[in-house]
């Protein structure tokens, strides 16, 4: 989805979900779900009837890679167990018991990484990098509004 906000930054006009579907190579099902969680978040928002799909509904220096994260994909990262009840295995007891301090500063690193990045950061780095290519805006044309 990183792909899809950011090409929204550069254009000035909705995407459907057909267009951002063959953006991801994937199904326009798939990509509603997924658009869903970042609407409920208040990062894009949905127009309807000709013309309209879906455009970005805030500033991009106001979303993290962890907004997303959250927005799209839940919040635990990591799991050891499949949260109903304690392994009745000792082995995986054990296996788990000696994962999960490990598993929680892992993940308390990843959140804290991801929260400094902001979408405006990515988009700064690509209009560098395509400063630096001699591009467009777009990117080579083959990345334009794929």
């Amino acid at each position: 989805m990183l792909h899809v906000l950011l090409h929204m930054a550069r254009h000035d006009q909705p995407f459907t979900s057909e267009q951002i579907a063959k953006m991801l190579t994937t199904n326009p099902v798939v990509v509603r779900r997924t658009m869903v969680g970042l609407r409920e978040a208040g990062y894009v928002k949905s127009e309807r009837g000709r013309g309209g799909g879906w455009i970005l509904a805030c500033d991009l220096a106001e979303i993290t890679l962890l907004d997303i994260r959250r927005a799209v994909g839940g919040w635990q990262m990591f799991a050891t167990e499949d949260g109903e009840s304690p392994p009745s295995c000792a082995v995986e007891r054990v296996v788990n018991a000696a994962l999960d301090d490990t598993l929680r500063q892992a993940e308390a690193l990843l959140v804290e990484k991801l929260a400094a990045v902001t979408l405006a950061d990515l988009l700064a780095d690509f209009d560098a990098y395509c400063r630096a290519e001699g591009w467009g805006i777009d990117g080579p044309k083959t990345e334009q509004a794929t």
